[in-house]
């Protein structure tokens, strides 16, 4: 409760489009922080834009990307998909915005940070950009990731990058509620795996149980 306390002295409310965090009170980087690694080797950067990539290929492969949601009312593409192969179109590119930038541009293992697609828009659609877990969805038994989010706000939907089991890394979704009290923790009891479900012969996100989605990220040049 002290390190909620303290965080919530120290955030400050953050645009839609800042790609900073800022803070009067800085919480310490850990001496252990990991930075996460696109596929070249080099660490993510804040900055940068990225297409998320399946570490397979084939039929098992397939960028995430940005799509309209089926049934949905909103206003702007608010789907986060990804494609079944990894032939065929490139990934929407998103860029990673941490909770430690005060540190620096970069983006650690176990960090909790907001996901946003990075591409123009209109002003309508801007928030359709920054990813959320939605409401659950009763047909398919789980939370569906969608977009109209909001970056750095108590209600936002944040998440982590964690080196995966197998392969690349796996994305987690750590509820403000339970993981907020501080921006780094390897303790992921709280957090929900972030993977697949099919909706209407698409590949949705969406959180699971098992089989968690292997990712890698690519750099957009």
């Amino acid at each position: 409760m002290k390190c909620l306390f303290l965080l919530c002295l120290c955030l400050v409310p953050i645009v839609v489009f800042s790609s900073t965090f800022t803070s009067k009170n800085p919480i310490n980087l850990p001496s252990d922080a990991t930075p996460v690694l696109d596929v070249a080797g080099k660490e993510l950067d804040s900055r940068l834009s990225y297409r998320i990539i399946s570490t397979f290929w084939g039929a098992l492969g397939g960028d995430v990307y940005l799509g309209k949601s089926p049934n949905s009312d909103a206003p702007c593409a608010n789907g986060i998909f990804r494609y079944n192969s990894d032939v065929g179109p490139s990934g929407t590119p998103v860029r990673f915005i941490g909770s430690s930038s005060h540190f620096g541009q970069g983006i650690f293992e176990n960090e909790l940070l907001n996901i946003q697609f990075a591409i123009s828009t209109s002003k309508l659609c801007v928030s359709y950009t920054i990813w959320k877990v939605g409401d659950y969805d009763a047909s398919l038994g789980t939370m569906l990731l969608e977009t109209g989010g909001t970056i750095g706000q108590a209600d936002s939907s944040w998440f982590k990058i964690v080196k995966s089991s197998q392969f690349g890394y796996n994305l987690l979704y750590c509820p403000v509620t339970n993981t907020m009290s501080c921006p780094f923790s390897s303790d992921d009891q709280f957090c929900l795996k972030v993977g697949v479900v099919h909706q209407n012969g698409k590949r949705r996100l969406a959180l699971v149980k098992d089989n968690p989605l292997d990712v890698s990220f690519k750099q957009v040049q």
